[in-house]
């Protein structure tokens, strides 16, 4: 097709008969080459191994394209990248690389500090609630019965930024009387799976995790077992900044309107909720008591 600069000489030295027939083509056109495609970008970061990340999301994120095209009326693309570190998704959120995100607890709230616009699409529902559960484990044969235990022997935690595999195990440990000092060692490890194969070989006396990720361990054959559990907050799905209102408002109405589906139980056992900034007080305090870990 010739430029629109191109058509603008063409127009110029033509006759006015030609002229007129060639601008009516242009406007007949131009609503066929003016559909744009609308390519959205889905963020998160490996809590557990790529592989498995990508095969729990890309069913859904297929499903979502699809119902947005229909809400929209343009075809829906959505490409997903997964950040190998929680920071990394975080930034990438916050500086509109990526469009949409699915992010844990904490990073919500490290996320807003670095960008307040970013905004919550719905919540994950777990039986029709916000919460659900952490674990702190030790190996199957370990004789430790309550946290206070663990003065002097070893943790391992996840990221840094892990909600559940820091800020709320730190949180939990404080209450039981533990401070960093108190043990002998302590790692991050990452991934929740890395923490609970590390306590299950013997590498850590005992570590914090999901307790989806537990329960899929256990079920290897990884000989750990749960010390202590506590609430955490479902995991929010966030819209960058700059992600058009329309989009956002057509991607709530689907994620909230759709609990049944099978396709969207793969990622949220009950479908979605509402959600608001309030719902992650209790994170945020967990965060700040951390602090004294």
């Amino acid at each position: 097709m010739k430029s629109l600069k191109s058509v603008g000489c063409i127009l110029r030295f033509a006759t006015p008969a030609f002229a007129v027939a060639l601008g009516l083509m242009l406007v007949l056109a131009a609503p066929r080459a003016a559909q744009a495609e609308i390519t959205l970008t889905f963020g998160t970061y490996a809590a557990d191994k790529p592989t498995v990340t990508v095969r729990k999301y890309m069913p859904f994120l297929t499903f979502l394209s699809n119902r947005l095209g229909e809400e929209l009326g343009e075809k829906v693309t959505i490409r997903m990248t997964v950040a190998k570190e929680y920071e990394e998704g975080i930034n990438q959120l916050a500086d509109g690389e990526v469009d949409f995100a699915r992010f844990g607890p904490a990073s919500y709230v490290h996320v807003m500090k670095k960008n307040p616009d970013v905004q919550i699409v719905a919540m994950e529902s777990k039986k029709g609630g916000k919460r659900f559960k952490g674990v702190i484990v030790v190996h199957q044969d370990s004789t430790i019965t309550k946290l206070s235990d663990l003065a002097g022997l070893s943790f391992a935690f996840g990221d840094e930024l892990s909600t559940i595999g820091r800020y709320l195990a730190q949180s939990h440990l404080l209450e039981a009387g533990i401070t960093s000092e108190d043990l002998h060692t302590f790692e991050y490890l990452g991934r929740h799976d890395l923490v609970g194969e590390a306590v299950g070989a013997g590498k850590f006396t005992a570590g914090a995790l999901k307790e989806s990720t537990f329960k899929k361990l256990v079920a290897k054959g990884v000989p750990i077992r749960v010390l202590a559990s506590f609430d955490n907050v479902t995991k929010p799905w966030l819209a960058a900044s700059d992600l058009p209102e329309p989009i956002v408002l057509a991607m709530r109405k689907i994620m909230l309107s759709s609990e049944n589906e099978e396709i969207v139980r793969r990622v949220s056992k009950n479908g979605f909720l509402h959600g608001t900034d309030a719902d992650y007080d209790l994170i945020r305090d967990a965060m700040e008591q951390s602090e004294a870990f």
